[in-house]
């Protein structure tokens, strides 16, 4: 809809326009939830003020929100964001360890009572505040910890992800070789203990960090092509996989069911606790993406097509991770169990050595390299443009200064770079399971998960939520999204986090080495750094507003609207017939309420 310049003299009238699009009903005006919530700072009645506030932001020159100039654009971001790494390294092998094809009936599961439920709450609600990460908590002030642990989380993330990118090339360059160098032990860093026979057991040749392989140390276009070609690199890595000797057994071995591993608490927890790791939830770049949407953009269809191609990509890369295992544990006469990996392991060490096997090795281990690249630039691109999206939106427009995005992003490169440097030391790979194991780990993930249900559902209100929604996309969601955020996947959050701080294991590398104890505090620090910033915030807000318990609790949890809330959001009243309205009807008409000041 045009945006029309809004003269805070005159007086709001409400008019009505009625035409036909897609059988939805989009609401479109000048007042949102009563006298519920504040604008810009103020009450709902000062909406002619922040309108002039926002008319004259625009006209000295500070720019509007921008919004995807396809949605398509915002599909492909997502799924560069949300498919990454831990899709080829990691579910493959927790399939197999877990049961293989029984594994997936947890996994579906938890899809529909966790993932799904949170993955749309997120870009639901960047897309209804139009904000980052931090200001997309002013639907409940009080609780704005949540956008600062969010953005702890991804920074971690941030930092010690891009290691991985390091290793990958460093490995893709040395794959333009006519012989691979961790396919034998005339190499420089190689010890004793290499040989050239490949025994999963003894060979110490190419681990990570060990002393043997070294210290491994146009913007639509790149979304497109890095969230695109690995699928491209899956099949032809498939294709191959599967004409080599052994391939089935691999397969097999991925995919029998073992319906014994169902009465195994541990399957379940490994279902539970990869799916927040897949999705990508928690880390406040979903709802960054969500928040350039345009206002009225279906997401509730997105999340479901989202979900699918996550899911669908890690039990695809399943089949071409273990037809090429299937065929190293053939080559070399043992059980699949004594090659597979999980993680770095499979990616640096596992599937390279198998690819060395392999007739025009060097090809296909570019072409793997190549894959792995491209699967974690896009995850990382989106994860520095969901932290400095949350940076910037915390400057009002008055503070607005020309390249304030580059700068940021530079900024935060850099602090990045200056902690990747202690990786890259011959005891980097210690401190880069620091970061992974404690950082960004399942616990962190899930407490942050926990209390972004809570404080929809409880705080704001879920039925409130619901009706924002429809107020977005035209109809009510199914109430299932509703029950999962109130009482269901709380409870699943709560159940998996208490699970994993029960059966707290100290941290260990190559199953050898047992971290020390001050390492040990190290990681619980990085860990408490983001987890602490939700009841810190919330305390310090409490004891520095004023007045009674309830009058400080109503206070703070009063929503701080923004503009683009008078223009597109209807009155109460008329919205409430949305909660009859499903989707695909024929009699169902577009309303829009139109501001004209």
């Amino acid at each position: 809809m045009e945006k029309s310049s809004l003269d805070a003299d005159c007086c709001a009238l409400n008019s009505v326009l009625v035409e036909e699009k897609k059988g939805h009903l989009i609401p479109n005006g000048n007042t949102h939830q009563g006298v519920n919530g504040t604008l810009n700072g103020g009450p709902i009645s000062a909406a002619a003020g922040a309108i002039s506030s926002a008319a004259a932001e625009k006209k000295q020159g500070f720019p509007e929100r921008e919004t995807w100039t396809r949605q398509m654009d915002f599909i492909m971001s997502c799924v560069g964001f949300a498919v990454g790494l831990g899709n080829v390294w990691r579910f493959p092998y927790l399939c197999y360890k877990n049961g293989g094809g029984v594994f997936l009936i947890p996994y579906v599961l938890f899809i529909f009572l966790g993932g799904i439920p949170i993955f749309f709450l997120e870009i639901a609600l960047g897309q209804f505040m139009k904000a980052g990460s931090i200001n997309v908590w002013n639907i409940a002030p009080l609780f704005k910890g949540l956008g600062y642990a969010s953005m702890v989380i991804v920074f971690f993330c941030n930092t010690y992800y891009i290691m991985v990118l390091a290793w990958g090339f460093y490995y893709l360059i040395k794959s333009f070789n006519s012989t691979l160098p961790w396919s034998t032990c005339d190499n420089p860093w190689n010890t004793e203990n290499c040989i050239e026979i490949f025994r999963h057991d003894d060979c110490q040749n190419g681990t990570i960090g060990n002393s043997t392989f070294g210290n491994l140390t146009c913007e639509e276009l790149i979304v497109y092509v890095t969230a695109t070609f690995p699928y491209v690199v899956l099949i032809i890595l498939l294709v191959r996989g599967v004409t080599l000797p052994g391939a089935y057994d691999g397969i097999m071995y991925y995919v029998k069911p073992d319906w014994s591993k169902l009465g195994e608490a541990q399957v379940w927890i490994d279902a539970g606790t990869q799916i927040f790791f897949s999705y990508a939830i928690g880390l406040g770049a979903l709802t960054a993406l969500g928040s350039y949407n345009r206002f009225n953009n279906d997401c509730y269809k997105d999340a479901f097509v989202l979900a699918l191609i996550n899911s669908g990509t890690s039990f695809f890369a399943g089949f071409v991770v273990f037809s090429i295992l299937g065929f190293m544990a053939s080559e070399q006469g043992v059980d699949i169990s004594k090659v597979a990996e999980s993680g770095p392991g499979l990616a640096f060490i596992a599937y390279p050595k198998a690819v060395s096997l392999m007739p025009v090795a060097p090809v296909w281990a570019a072409l793997f390299f190549v894959m792995l690249l491209l699967l974690g630039l896009d995850s990382q691109f989106v994860g520095v443009e969901g932290f400095v999206t949350g940076i910037l939106d915390l400057f009002p427009g008055k503070y607005y200064m020309r390249y304030q995005r580059e700068i940021a992003v530079a900024i935060c490169c850099l602090l990045c770079f200056i902690i990747d440097l202690s990786m890259v030391t011959q005891g980097g790979m210690y401190v880069f399971q620091l970061f992974d194991y404690y950082s960004a780990s399942g616990m962190t993930l899930l407490w942050q998960a926990f209390w972004e249900c809570v404080v929809v559902a409880w705080v704001y209100g879920a039925d409130r939520f619901m009706d924002d929604i429809a107020r977005m996309i035209g109809y009510r969601p199914f109430p299932w999204m509703k029950w999962c955020w109130s009482i269901i996947t709380p409870c699943v959050c709560m159940g998996i986090f208490l699970f994993h701080l029960l059966n707290y294991k100290p941290l260990t590398y190559n199953n050898v080495y047992v971290y020390p104890w001050w390492g040990e505090v190290i990681g619980w620090c990085l860990a408490l750094s983001s987890m602490l910033c939700i009841p810190v915030s919330l305390l310090y807000k409490l004891a520095g507003a004023k007045g009674t318990f309830r009058e400080r609790w109503e206070n703070l949890t009063k929503p701080v609207w923004g503009a683009h809330h008078l223009e597109y959001m209807a009155p109460d009243t008329e919205i409430k017939s949305l909660a009859s309205l499903s989707p695909g009807t024929e009699e169902n008409k577009v309303i829009i309420f139109e501001s004209v000041m």
